[in-house]
């Protein structure tokens, strides 16, 4: 049995492919509709699995050109994270057999595909496991900064969220690490590769020229519909982030930040010493905005792949606030009243300092020294 699948996100493409070949499939894949049409004239499948948001050729032409222009009476199954009511009913009108919204798990996903076509002889089922693989609405490029991260990096933990979230790509940045870093992140890597990528700096340039450089890495790549930045030491952990995004998906804010402030209900730790420092730069911080944000600093935030050029093509001019400029570029380039609604600060509901930390209580200290330095580039 051939299924033809296509999906212009590599992510989703290489997941969905691997899954049906373990099922007993012959799957070929395309990543435009143009590509696809060609491999359903040659290829001839039992069945299509195609997305509907594609740039150039969409599912919907794919569509019509096997039902009208083929005549082709294949099973056509559709998945999108295109929930518009006119385009399903359009779809369903155009002969689809099926329709599955994202995300989605791969479980559903070959259950739908069962029902239309049955299973492989002689093969047996794959087993499910215990917590479902997604596919996720859109494809998420994460930059997780690293440097002499050696002792703290938590591999599992990454590779556990990399398996069972299809849509992320997690890129390490090895800001030109002094110990094993480099070594641990290529272990990590090692079966994870279309998940999981390492880019390696050879000098160390601080943590602003990292996730500078990661974001405009990730940004190359046309999947990603959002790419943001996370600790590596996961004081955010990845459920807090995977709300962040959540709340992208479902608004028109160009950045979604995490924000630590101290609320009912929530697993907030700081290390008393550093959270009274905290406050004080956060006064600060405000003082130079104007505007009405309380924590720029978390190192969890993501965004819409739009603005990446705008907020990272330009060397930040500090090693460790970065943040407090990507704010101020948001601002010079939007406006203030514009920017207000074009970023949200979300509350997460755990961050825990981890030990560690590369920012020395001398490095806080240095940092008031630094948003003087913001305040007159600014201006």
């Amino acid at each position: 049995m051939k299924i033809l699948a296509i999906d212009d996100q590599q992510l989703i493409l290489l997941s969905v492919e691997k899954r049906l070949k373990e099922i007993g499939y012959t799957v070929e894949i395309a990543d435009t509709g143009e590509k696809g049409i060609e491999l359903y004239d040659s290829f001839q499948p039992d069945l299509v699995l195609v997305d509907i948001n594609m740039p150039g050729l969409s599912g919907l032409d794919v569509v019509k050109h096997i039902r009208v222009t083929k005549e082709g009476k294949i099973p056509i199954l559709i998945m999108s994270g295109n929930t518009e009511e006119e385009i399903i009913v359009e779809g369903f009108n155009l002969g689809i057999d099926d329709y599955m919204k994202k995300p989605v798990s791969l479980d559903e996903m070959s259950a739908r595909i069962k029902r239309l076509i049955g299973v492989p002889e002689n093969v047996a089922n794959i087993s499910t496991s215990v917590e479902s693989q997604m596919l996720q609405q859109h494809c998420v490029g994460v930059v997780i900064p690293c440097y002499n991260e050696e002792e703290r990096l938590s591999g599992e933990e990454f590779k556990n969220f990399a398996k069972k979230n299809l849509g992320y790509h997690l890129c390490f940045v090895n800001d030109g690490s002094t110990d094993k870093t480099l070594e641990v992140l290529e272990e990590l890597r090692k079966g994870n590769e279309s998940n999981i990528s390492v880019y390696d700096c050879e000098k160390n340039g601080g943590k602003a020229e990292a996730v500078r450089q990661g974001m405009l890495h990730l940004h190359k790549d046309n999947q990603f519909d959002y790419i943001g930045f996370l600790d590596a030491d996961l004081s955010t952990d990845f459920r807090d982030f995977d709300d962040l995004v959540k709340t992208l998906e479902k608004s028109e804010y160009k950045i979604v930040s995490g924000s630590r402030m101290s609320r009912m209900g929530a697993d907030i730790t700081k290390e008393s010493a550093r959270k009274i420092i905290s406050m004080t730069i956060n006064l600060i911080i405000r003082s130079i905005l104007r505007m009405p944000f309380n924590d720029t600093q978390c190192g969890a935030k993501i965004m819409t792949r739009d603005i990446v050029p705008m907020l990272f093509t330009k060397p930040f001019i500090t090693k460790w606030i970065f943040d407090v400029e990507i704010f101020m570029r948001m601002r010079k380039h939007f406006g203030k009243e514009k920017v207000i609604q074009l970023i949200c600060e979300q509350p997460l509901k755990r961050w825990i300092h981890a030990d560690g930390s590369k920012l020395s209580m001398k490095d806080s200290v240095k940092i008031v020294g630094q948003l003087a330095k913001i305040a007159i580039n600014y201006r």
